[in-house]
């Protein structure tokens, strides 16, 4: 996999997740929750912008952020899975946002020292975001773990849901010679310390941790859940409708 796979790889995290929370935007519970929702799906598409130019500069083939978002089909995203996941219920969602922003959290960390410079820069803006975004999160969590009986069943399920793919987060997709050359460490190396986030705020929620099986993935190789395809055909209508138009 090359560099310019890698940082595209990250692009399509960022993008495909804000797609999936914009999707909340005048549908939350409450006004509040719909405004903070939208603030970091927002968060998370200006991740993604700058992931995607610099992934274009690289490729060196002439692609733009918008060709790499728009014009590319199902099997060359290379995002996790679950960033695809469906909304379902507001818990299903939570739970989704909680473990995806705290693993993006602790992977981003990490990569605030990468060799390469963009990357890093990236990393520093991309953390003081994350930390709102988990924080938001994890308020949720303990207020609908620890809430009334509906809500903390509402809770459980969401985060039984979503569960199984959490184990493709720290598949070891980047070759070994990017890792070498300290383009990014190896995704496992933050397996313990993600984990470790997890477990204390799920003990926090009085919430279960889930004993379902793990999914066999395969996002970072192009194959997707069927919902993916939903996803980008709503995503990508309007661009491939009008070819060549810009706005």
């Amino acid at each position: 996999m090359s560099h310019a796979a890698v940082v595209l790889g990250l692009a399509d995290d960022a993008l495909i997740a804000a797609q999936r929370l914009a999707e909340w935007v005048a549908n939350a519970p409450e006004l509040e929750e719909d405004v903070a929702l939208a603030n970091i799906a927002l968060d998370t598409l200006g991740r993604a912008r700058m992931l995607l130019t610099h992934a274009g500069e690289l490729e060196g083939a002439g692609r733009t952020e918008d060709d790499l978002a728009m014009l590319r089909d199902e099997r060359a995203f290379t995002n996790v899975q679950l960033a695809e996941l469906e909304n379902g219920h507001f818990g299903t969602t939570i739970a989704r946002l909680w473990l995806f922003s705290t693993w993006q959290l602790t992977w981003w960390q990490a990569l605030t020292a990468s060799s390469d410079e963009t990357l890093a820069a990236v990393a520093q803006k991309s953390i003081k975001e994350l930390r709102y975004h988990v924080d938001h999160a994890e308020q949720w969590v303990r207020r609908l773990g620890d809430g009334t009986e509906v809500s903390r069943q509402r809770m459980q399920e969401g985060l039984e849901r979503v569960w199984p793919y959490v184990a493709e987060l720290f598949d070891d997709w980047i070759d070994e010679e990017l890792i070498a050359q300290g383009l990014a460490p190896a995704p496992s190396s933050v397996e313990s310390d993600c984990r470790e986030r997890w477990m204390r705020v799920i003990n926090e929620a009085t919430l279960s941790i889930p004993e379902v099986p793990s999914v066999p993935g395969g996002g970072r190789r192009g194959m997707h859940t069927e919902s993916m395809g939903y996803l980008l055909a709503e995503m990508q209508h309007v661009a491939r409708s009008h070819p060549g138009a810009t706005w």
